[in-house]
C-alpha cells in the first residue's frame, strides 16, 4: 500500500510532543514493518493543529483530491498531529475517505468497527479539549507573568533588550534600556523629540528616512511604525499586557497595567503631552468602513511599486485622487509615482473596458474560440468514457468465461474465487469512475453560444457602466478585474473572468495604455479570447439572478 507520512510540531513552546525527527523515524519504522511504500512526507514545523491553515497539510489535502491520489493512506504519530480541532478532523477525514484514503495513527490502533469509531471520536474530543485548555493555561500564565513585572514578548521594543531574571528554578525576561549611546535609544528619543515639536507621524517618517535611520527590522520608516512607537507606554517603564484583542483576554477581564516595571527611556510627562497632541490633531472623520467607498477602483488599483492605490481627498473634499499607499505612509523617498486624479483614472479604465474589450471584433473571436474549446472538452470526456467502457466490457467477458468454467466443471469455484473477487472489485471501481466521468461531462457541457446574444449582453454591460450606481459598477468590475497597475504614465489592466456555475477562472493578458502625465491614451495590445460571454450570461446585476 502506498502511504504518505505527516508530521507536525506546534508553534507553542509548551508543546511537549515528539520532535519532527522522532515522529518521522517512528512513522518510517511502522511503514517498513507493514511493507508500506512511502510516496510522500509532509512536515509542518511550528504550526498549530487548531487550524487547517498549515502549508504542508493543505498541500497534502490538495494532492489527495487528484483523480488518482499518489497515496492510499496517511500515517501520523497520533491523531492530534493530524488535527486538534474536532470539526477539521471530521471534515478532512470525510474528504479523504471519499478518495479511498485512510488516516492511520500508529500509536492509537483503531479499526472500522462501531467501537473503533467511538474510540476515535473520544480521542479527538480529548485532543481538542486538551488544546483549548492548554491555550487557557498559557493565557493565565502570561497574565500572572505580566502581573509580576516580567515581559511576555519574544522581541523587545526598539531601544530595549531582554534581560534574564532568575525566578526560582526558571528564568524569565525583563526589559532593560540599551546604553544611551546605542542607535536604538537615540532613534526613540529623536522620534519623541520631533513629535514634541509638533511633527506628525508621516513627517517624522520622512525625516527618519531622509536621514537614513532604519527600523529594528532594517526597513524604511512608515507613519504606522512611528505611531506604534509614540503610543507604546513601555518607553515610560510601564508594562501593559492584554489590551490587544490578539492577547485573548475575556471581555470582562481588565488588561494588566504595571507602573515602573523597568527603567523608562522617555519621561511620562513628555509621553502624555505627545498623546494629547496626537489626539488633538486627529481628523474627526467617520471610519471609512462605515461609509461605502466612492472610489470605484479601490481594492483593485495598485502602484507599479506593488503597493495599493488608496483614495484621498483635499481641500475639504473638493479634489479626489488615488495615491500610492506606501508613499503616503513612508514619504516621497520610497516611490516616485504621482497622485492621479480620481476621475482621470476611473474614466480611463471604463473607457478601456467599453472600447477595447467589448468590441465586435473581440466578441466574434471570443465566440469562435470558446465554441472550439467546448467541442474539444466534450471530445475529451467522450474519449475517457470510451476507455472506461472498453475496460468494463473486458472485465465482464473475463467474468463470464470464469463462470462458464465453473458451470462446466472444468475448474472449482474455490480455485477461482480469489480471481473473481479481484475482478469484481476492479469492476466496482471502474463503474464508480464512469459515474464520476459522466457527471464531469454533464457539468462541463454547454450549448454553443450565439454571437448575436453575446453582442446584446455586451451592450447591456456598456449601459450598466454608463448608468448604474457606483456600488453596482464596482461589484461588476470586481467580478473580472484582477488588477489595475499604474506608474502615473501607463495603466495596465488584468482580468480574471469567472465561468458560470463554477469557481474556475481564466487570466488574460494586460491591456496597456500609454500617456503623458494623466492624459491616458486608449492604445492597447491585442486581446486574447476572454470567455467574456460567460461572464455576461452569469452577471446578476443584469439579469436578476
Amino acid at each position: 500500500m502506498k502511504v504518505a507520512l505527516y508530521a507536525r510540531v506546534s508553534s507553542e513552546a509548551q508543546d511537549v510532543e515528539l520532535s519532527i525527527a522522532a515522529q518521522l523515524r517512528a512513522l518510517r519504522d511502522y511503514a517498513g514493518k507493514n511493507n508500506y511504500q512511502i510516496t510522500y512526507e509532509f512536515i509542518d514545523e511550528a504550526e498549530s493543529g487548531r487550524t487547517a491553515a498549515r502549508p504542508e497539510f493543505k498541500r497534502m489535502i490538495a494532492m489527495s483530491k487528484s483523480s488518482i491520489p499518489p497515496f492510499e493512506a496517511i500515517l501520523v504519530w497520533k491523531l492530534n498531529r493530524f488535527a486538534r480541532n474536532r470539526a477539521d478532523s471530521i471534515t478532512y477525514k470525510l474528504l479523504l475517505q471519499k478518495k479511498g484514503i485512510k488516516v492511520i495513527s500508529i500509536n492509537e490502533p483503531l479499526d472500522d468497527s462501531p467501537t473503533g469509531k467511538l474510540m476515535e471520536g473520544i480521542i479527538e474530543s480529548l485532543d481538542e479539549f486538551y488544546s483549548a485548555n492548554l491555550g487557557q493555561d498559557i493565557k493565565r500564565g502570561m497574565k500572572e507573568n505580566a502581573l509580576r513585572g516580567f515581559y511576555n514578548g519574544s522581541q523587545p521594543p526598539l531601544g530595549y533588550e531582554l534581560v534574564k531574571v532568575k525566578d526560582g528554578p526558571k528564568q524569565r525576561n525583563k526589559l532593560a534600556p540599551e546604553a544611551d549611546t546605542s542607535p536604538g535609544v537615540k532613534t526613540v528619543r529623536y522620534i519623541f523629540a520631533l513629535a514634541d515639536k509638533g511633527k506628525g507621524c508621516k513627517e517624522i517618517a520622512n525625516i527618519l528616512n531622509r536621514e537614513e535611520y532604519i527600523t529594528k527590522a532594517g526597513k524604511p520608516w512608515g507613519r504606522t511604525t512611528v505611531h506604534k512607537i509614540l503610543c507604546n507606554e513601555a518607553y515610560t517603564g510601564t508594562l501593559v499586557w492584554g489590551a490587544r484583542p490578539s492577547q485573548g483576554l475575556a471581555k470582562n477581564e481588565e488588561a494588566v497595567r504595571l507602573e515602573n516595571a523597568w527603567p523608562g527611556i522617555i519621561d511620562k510627562e513628555t509621553f502624555q503631552r505627545i498623546q494629547q497632541s496626537m489626539v488633538s490633531r486627529q481628523p474627526k472623520n467617520t471610519h471609512p468602513r462605515t461609509v461605502p467607498s466612492q472610489y470605484l477602483l479601490s481594492g483593485m488599483a495598485f502602484c507599479s511599486c506593488g503597493a495599493a492605490l488608496t483614495g484621498h481627498s483635499a481641500k475639504s473634499g473638493q479634489y479626489a485622487y488615488y495615491q500610492c499607499n506606501r508613499k503616503f505612509k513612508q514619504g516621497n523617498g520610497v516611490c516616485n509615482c504621482q497622485a492621479i486624479p480620481k476621475t482621470k483614472l476611473e474614466s480611463a479604465v471604463i473607457k478601456q473596458i467599453k472600447s477595447k474589450v467589448l468590441t465586435e471584433e473581440n466578441l466574434e473571436e471570443l465566440v469562435k474560440q470558446v465554441n472550439e474549446e467546448l467541442e474539444s472538452t466534450s471530445s475529451h470526456h467522450k474519449e475517457k468514457l470510451a476507455v472506461l467502457d472498453a475496460e468494463l466490457d473486458d472485465i465482464r467477458q473475463r467474468l463470464n468465461r470464469l463462470y462458464e468454467a465453473i458451470e462446466s466443471g472444468k475448474l472449482n469455484y474455490d480455485d477461482l474465487a480469489p480471481r473473481i473477487r479481484e475482478l469484481r472489485e476492479r469492476q466496482s471501481k471502474l463503474e464508480k469512475s464512469r459515474v464520476l466521468a459522466e457527471a464531469e461531462m454533464v457539468a462541463d457541457s454547454d450549448d454553443n453560444f450565439n454571437l448575436g446574444m453575446v453582442k446584446a449582453y455586451a451592450n447591456d454591460l456598456k449601459q450598466l457602466l454608463n448608468e448604474s450606481e457606483i456600488t453596482d459598477c464596482k461589484t461588476f468590475l470586481k467580478t473580472f478585474v484582477k488588477k489595475i497597475e499604474t506608474d502615473s504614465r501607463n495603466v495596465s489592466l488584468k482580468y480574471t473572468l469567472p465561468l458560470p456555475g463554477t469557481n474556475r477562472r481564466r487570466e488574460v493578458l494586460p491591456i496597456d495604455t500609454f500617456g503623458k502625465g494623466h492624459e491616458f491614451d486608449t492604445k492597447c495590445t491585442p486581446l486574447p479570447c476572454f470567455r467574456l460571454f460567460r461572464l455576461l450570461c452569469a452577471h446578476p446585476l443584469l439579469f436578476g439572478r
